[in-house]
């Protein structure tokens, strides 16, 4: 497949899973801008927010409500960031948003974001962690 965001959806390629659903999969972003980073995306390929039929707001931003919400509970973060990006800067382009978890003097000034990396099995227990409360 051309599009990695698809080829994850249809499991060609593998990701850390935190949520399943109808219309929307979320899994860890591999170079997370602070661990436990979501990327969300809708099963079918839409490129950017505006491609994206009105009828699948709702399902999508639902889901990017709940997983803000779980990254204080499970995560301990203070708050969140939620992002899309159109066209510029959207590194796959397949619609995504991006759910980073925030604490205060976290560092992260303007939109210049230091990247990092998971350890070992770091990365499935986050995915783990944002599973649970997500299911």
């Amino acid at each position: 497949m051309s599009c990695l965001f698809c080829a994850i959806v249809s499991g060609a390629e593998p990701a850390h899973h935190v949520l399943d659903e109808e219309h929307v999969i979320g899994f860890l972003d591999v170079r997370p801008v602070f661990k436990g980073h979501v990327l969300l995306v809708p099963r079918v390929h839409h490129e950017t927010l505006p491609d994206l039929p009105g009828d699948l707001l709702v399902p999508l931003f639902g889901v990017a409500q709940r997983v803000a919400s779980s990254m204080v509970e499970v995560l301990g973060a203070h708050g969140s960031f939620v992002a899309v990006n159109n066209t510029v800067s959207q590194s796959v382009p397949h619609l995504h948003v991006h759910v980073v978890p925030r604490r205060r003097k976290d560092g992260l000034r303007g939109f210049f974001w230091p990247r990092t990396r998971y350890d070992g099995d770091e990365a499935e227990d986050y995915a783990d962690r944002l599973r649970t409360v997500l299911a």
